[in-house]
């Protein structure tokens, strides 16, 4: 999720975690070097970064995104501008709608290719913005859709305003490029010039009297070093250049922050359907398989005891005490299925005797320290609740681990959950099929997030971040 909640971003930026003055750092391990979005592969270079710049294929592709932007801004302005005039115009006619709503889509289209022009030659990233949702079938509602929609817009903007810009643009780096290695390279073409031209050097200044060439060892000297500042300066003014090109790519043709939100809150909501219909069927199968196969064991039982009870008293009496156990079997399978839908006790005493429990049953000490002056909402306490559970049974199955700790605190607008154990380590939320991939998407789904550090041999450190919603003392 592209926003953030106070100091804690989410996805790429986990921002720091913990309590009491003392906190880990959770970061990105980023593949990429210093440069954004080239790897740099650990390789030592001769010449220092200001030097090779001009030699670098990082400065040629941007310098061809430079290149091509004109040609297409021509393209893309003379397309756009023809066809708002021309739909503008038409509009006192029934022709303008489906003329802008034509010009429009173009647009879209033209919006993807310029976002793969800049992911191929930039090396940025720019998500698709939010697809049309025609409101009915047919073209009077793809057009409506289209003339609605924002994106339409903004990609229509982009189209004009890139214009211009790509003319400045192509003029600078072309200017600077071509001026820094013509007098870079002037000592091994100047003899061109007395050979061919008639004259000793490159003519910097004339007028009726006077004329001034670079044509000795000192001029030409000088005219090569200012070429090598020019040149050497040149990657950094096109990546300057570049940079307002981000901007109007990620600005103009990418998703809306509304729109991702509203997608983004789609797949969150898909996520809850789908948990809400496993738990479904986690409980049915439950009760299917415990405590209804027990009670219809009983049910039969008792009926056995019922025709026995005249003829055989005692075998009547064994059967009704096996019957009993089998009563008090059941009644605890529901209790155990009633704790993990909702335990009693979360409700009644809140997040720190609810905790307290579920460690009691962990097959390690578990220290449990809650410190919160008022009770979340409702949903969002069974949330932390079956999170610290579904760790504490992780550590209990699979960990080896001597001891753990559970800490819970609240930053802000946000609870703070935080599981450690002494364990072997080497636990993950990346894995497609591993339950703490689950977690962290069920987390996910109310804008909370999962972060595991888990090294090889230990020990490993659970952090999830929740949204705090007060729900009173």
């Amino acid at each position: 999720m592209a926003t953030q909640y106070g100091q804690y971003g989410r996805h790429d930026q986990y921002g720091q975690y913990g309590r009491h003055d003392q906190y880990r750092q959770y970061g990105r391990h980023d593949q990429y070097g210093p440069e954004y979005g080239h790897r740099d592969g650990g390789r030592r270079h001769l010449l220092p970064t200001g030097l090779r710049e001009p030699l670098t294929a990082r400065h040629w592709r941007e310098l061809g995104y430079v290149l091509l932007g004109l040609p297409i801004g021509i393209v893309l302005f003379t397309f756009m501008i023809t066809m708002l005039s021309l739909g503008a115009g038409l509009l006192v006619t029934f022709l303008g709608i489906p003329v802008l709503a034509a010009g429009l889509a173009a647009g879209r289209g033209f919006g993807a290719l310029e976002r793969a022009r800049a992911r191929g030659l930039l090396g940025l990233e720019v998500a698709d913005p939010e697809p049309l949702r025609p409101r009915g079938k047919g073209a009077m509602a793809w057009m409506a859709a289209v003339l609605k929609s924002g994106t339409s817009w903004r990609q229509a903007l982009y189209a004009v305003v890139q214009f211009p810009w790509a003319v400045f643009s192509f003029g600078v780096a072309v200017t600077v490029w071509s001026f820094g290695w013509t007098m870079l390279t002037y000592p091994l073409w100047f003899w061109v010039f007395p050979m061919y031209g008639g004259q000793g050097g490159l003519q910097l200044y004339g007028d009726e009297q006077h004329s001034v060439y670079l044509d000795n060892p000192f001029e030409i000297t000088v005219t090569a070093l200012v070429g090598l500042l020019i040149t050497l300066a040149t990657p950094w003014i096109v990546r300057a250049l570049t940079t307002v090109d981000r901007l109007l790519v990620h600005g103009l043709l990418g998703p809306s922050s509304l729109g991702a939100r509203v997608v983004e809150l789609e797949s969150d909501r898909g996520v809850v359907v789908d948990t809400a219909s496993a738990d479904l069927r986690r409980i049915e199968r439950d009760l299917h398989d415990g405590a209804q196969a027990r009670l219809v064991a009983l049910a039969m039982d008792l009926g056995l005891a019922k025709e026995k009870l005249r003829e055989d008293p005692r075998e009547a009496a064994r059967m009704v005490g096996e019957a009993h156990g089998e009563v008090k079997t059941a009644l605890q399978e529901l209790r155990d299925l009633a704790r993990g839908i909702h335990p009693a006790v979360l409700t009644d005493r809140g997040l720190d005797a609810a905790l307290s429990s579920v460690a009691s049953r962990c097959t390690v000490p578990v220290r449990v320290d809650v410190d919160l002056a008022e009770r979340p909402a409702p949903a969002i306490e069974g949330i932390a609740y079956f999170t610290v559970s579904e760790l504490l049974q992780n550590i209990s199955k699979h960990s080896g681990a001597r001891s753990a700790s559970v800490d819970v605190w609240r930053v802000d607008d946000r609870l703070m959950l935080q599981v450690v154990d002494d364990g072997v380590g080497g636990a993950g939320a990346s894995g497609g099929g591993s339950g703490l991939a689950g977690l962290a998407g069920r987390l996910d789904a109310v804008d909370g997030i999962l972060v595991v550090d888990s090294p090889a041999g230990g020990p490993t450190r659970v952090t999830a971040e929740l949204p705090w919603r007060g729900g009173g003392v």
